[in-house]
């Protein structure tokens, strides 16, 4: 197949003070075996050396262009407002984050499995996360899964194969057709989005490894580790999309055994000298989902906390070391200021 004929992809990156791994993020786009695509960087302010070097590759390829923002924005509006410079005539999307890059066959082996698929509308694959291989779980060699039965593995069996940007490609039409394309008041907005898009499209998979996303400190992911986003995160899930995917009985019964584990959680934190801000954001995500910060859950999460510590001392320090949030490493937790 010629690139005439090859479905167009646009390619966002969005980018704030990326000077040391930014011209690697290009390079890896530039380097796709899979030609057929225009790609727009969208510099949120810079300071650093960032434009400069986005605007030396855009002087030698005419599919690179740069957007400036006129303002700095947070991480989520600005994925927005990337994302909103894709092409109207791209068939995909594909975000590239400004540290991270993609490996040579991404683009052709993800629009391969889309375009075997119609009804797909997202596409994933094994991610490389620092020195890590990342979404592991769904059975070789399956190539697509219904987005309705791909969402409920994701709510009953913890199975997460989807959610981070940079590790997926999206359908241009979804992209443009949902507005603004992440809630900008969900730390694990992209998550989020797969359960909307999925309730009307299915969801594909490359068993290969096609990104590479890169763990670093000082971002977001410190604070999501630290506060334990991931209870907050499936709480909402389960109140605002779960009755799409589960039956009247699964969502009772996984969102009680949810607060058990959160309050569980909680009741354990109180004996691990927390902050102020931690407990702000908690009692926060709790009350604007309206079930509401309740003390005597609390309490009792605290005495159950106190009961196993007394009983299982090291296996109580050790699971909390670990804590849940590991299931879960979504890019807007990663990210400060992209």
């Amino acid at each position: 197949m010629n690139s005439a004929s090859e479905p167009l992809v646009s390619i966002v990156t969005p980018v704030y003070n990326e000077e040391q791994y930014l011209a690697e993020c290009i390079e890896s786009v530039l380097a796709q075996t899979y030609q057929h695509w225009d790609y727009t960087i969208v510099d949120n302010c810079s300071t650093d050396g960032s434009v400069e070097i986005a605007q030396r590759y855009a002087a030698r390829d005419r599919r690179i262009r740069i957007h400036r923002n006129k303002q700095f924005l947070p991480v989520i509006p600005n994925h927005n407002s990337a994302l909103r410079q894709v092409s109207p005539e791209s068939k995909y999307c594909k975000v590239v984050l400004g540290d991270d890059w993609i490996f040579p066959m991404c683009l052709e082996q993800m629009v391969a499995v889309a375009e075997t698929h119609p009804s797909i509308g997202i596409v994933g694959a094994y991610a490389l996360e620092g020195e890590r291989v990342a979404l592991t779980g769904l059975p070789f060699p399956t190539a697509m899964v219904r987005g309705r039965d791909i969402c409920r593995r994701h709510l009953l069996e913890n199975l997460h194969i989807f959610g981070s940007a940079n590790a997926v490609l999206y359908r241009g039409d979804l992209v443009r057709n949902h507005n603004p394309f992440y809630n900008e008041e969900n730390i694990h907005a992209d998550t989020e989005v797969c359960f909307s898009l999925l309730k009307t499209c299915d969801f594909g998979f490359v068993h290969q490894i096609l990104t590479f996303t890169r763990v670093r400190p000082g971002s977001l992911n410190t604070a999501s580790n630290e506060f334990h986003t991931y209870f907050a995160s499936i709480l909402q899930l389960l109140l605002t999309h779960a009755s799409d995917y589960l039956t009247p009985d699964e969502r009772e019964n996984l969102l009680a055994h949810h607060l058990t584990e959160y309050y569980s959680f909680l009741g354990k934190s109180l004996m691990m000298n927390r902050g102020r801000q931690f407990w702000d954001y908690h009692k926060r995500q709790l009350t604007t989902s309206g079930i509401g910060f309740s003390r005597v859950r609390l309490a009792l999460g605290f005495l159950a906390a106190l009961y196993h510590a007394s009983a299982n001392p090291r296996s109580t320090l050790r699971s909390f070391v670990q804590g849940k949030h590991a299931h879960n490493s979504p890019t807007f937790a990663r990210k400060a200021a992209e």
